[in-house]
């Protein structure tokens, strides 16, 4: 792996793929790298149209402790990637409300894997947010630290910049297909316009389409572009300390500039696959996400909806987990695609991973093994149940 003449493809130039690339750097590849987007001006890349939270609070413990390395690294920026990023982090905890009794196994295996949560009881809770609604509510959890939010786009500008520094080549064209040659390994990556771009090393990270540029029939990725709408609102709400909230009904919200951005995981017959689709669902907010709203934070009732975008998730429809590592045959291939909205933040630790895999031939700081292909293959899920 210390040949300067080999090549490593990353298919994808938003915050995972870029990751990728800097990791592969950072831990002393020396070779050529290629990451390909096929969208040049990165408007529509899942990164740049994402809200930009990070949280502790998964039932999965890989998922717990990438949040931890991710967060660490968010708070380090200046020093992992130049001193004069600046990612406009907000460290603040998830609010996240429960209607059924405290599950303290769930709240362990978070705190064994890095976390620390806090369970306020009603009582307390009501004394810390009085303007919440809580009559239907048993208790709730908040990070106490590693959550919060953060631009997006500024951290990817300042990943791209270190990565162009560190010798990566970014390249804006569409990759149509991934070949394998007679001895089942692959060649490269086929682009829409170039032909075939040969590489010694496949990574895909190429998020909600990563399954279309597979025209192997033998590889599937059960991964596909949902939409999800983000609304932004101003309202009478004034808490300065106001958290990212999660409510029972699927409805978050947090502040973002002088207003808060809210949204909601669309309902199974309302959430297609989206290739292309980046209009809004304003039906969403008035169906679902202003009465819950309202009902829970009775200030919000009058509420003023001033904008919305749409971004997309890459949902795994096996287990809302990522899918992480080397395809179990063709050993050149590996994949890092499939967080289902949670991706941003586990980037890091994703990047990370699979530089030591692909250059030391396992997982050294946090073992990925259980997001492996082979699970695809066996249909054998690890559901990941916080997922918002």
């Amino acid at each position: 792996m210390q040949d300067s003449t080999a090549h490593i493809a990353i298919i994808g130039g938003g915050i995972m793929g870029s990751f990728c690339g800097f990791f592969l750097r950072h831990l002393g590849f020396r070779g050529r790298i290629t990451i390909i987007e096929r969208d040049p001006s990165y408007r529509y890349t899942a990164t740049a149209r994402s809200a930009a939270s990070f949280r502790t609070q998964f039932s999965c413990k890989f998922n717990v402790a990438m949040s931890v390395f991710g967060a660490e690294f968010l708070k380090n920026t200046q020093t992992w990637l130049n001193r004069d990023s600046n990612i406009g982090l907000i460290k603040r905890g998830y609010l996240i409300l429960h209607k059924q009794a405290v599950n303290h196994t769930a709240i362990k295996a978070m705190h064994e894997a890095g976390a620390e949560i806090a369970i306020f009881p009603k009582k307390e809770l009501q004394q810390r947010y009085p303007y919440l609604n809580i009559e239907d509510i048993s208790h709730a959890t908040y990070g106490l630290k590693n959550e919060g939010w953060f631009d997006a786009w500024s951290l990817l500008q300042a990943v791209q910049a270190k990565n162009r520094a560190l010798d990566c080549q970014y390249r804006h064209e569409n990759v149509k297909n991934v070949p394998t040659g007679s001895d089942g390994q692959a060649l490269g990556v086929v682009l829409e316009e170039s032909g075939l771009l040969e590489a010694d090393w496949v990574i895909n990270a190429a998020g909600p389409e990563s399954a279309a540029i597979h025209q192997n029939p033998k590889l599937t990725l059960p991964v596909s572009p949902r939409k999800r709408t983000v609304f932004s609102i101003r309202s009478p709400l004034n808490d300065p300390e106001f958290p990212m909230l999660i409510d029972t009904s699927g409805v978050w919200i947090r502040p973002e500039g002088q207003g808060h951005i809210c949204g909601i995981v669309p309902p199974p017959h309302r959430d297609p696959a989206a290739h292309g689709d980046y209009q809004p669902d304003y039906d969403l907010f008035e169906e679902y996400i202003w009465p819950a709203l309202a009902q829970r934070i009775p200030q919000l009732e009058s509420l003023k909806m001033e904008n919305a975008w749409a971004g997309h998730y890459e949902v795994n429809s096996l287990d809302h987990n990522g899918i992480v590592g080397p395809h179990p045959d063709i050993n050149n291939l590996y994949f890092a695609t499939g967080f289902s909205g949670h991706g941003l933040q586990h980037a890091p630790a994703v990047g990370r991973g699979i530089a030591e895999h692909l250059l030391q031939g396992a997982y050294q700081s946090i073992d990925l093994t259980p997001l492996g292909y082979q699970r695809i293959v066996r249909r054998e899920a690890i559901v990941e149940r916080s997922v918002y």
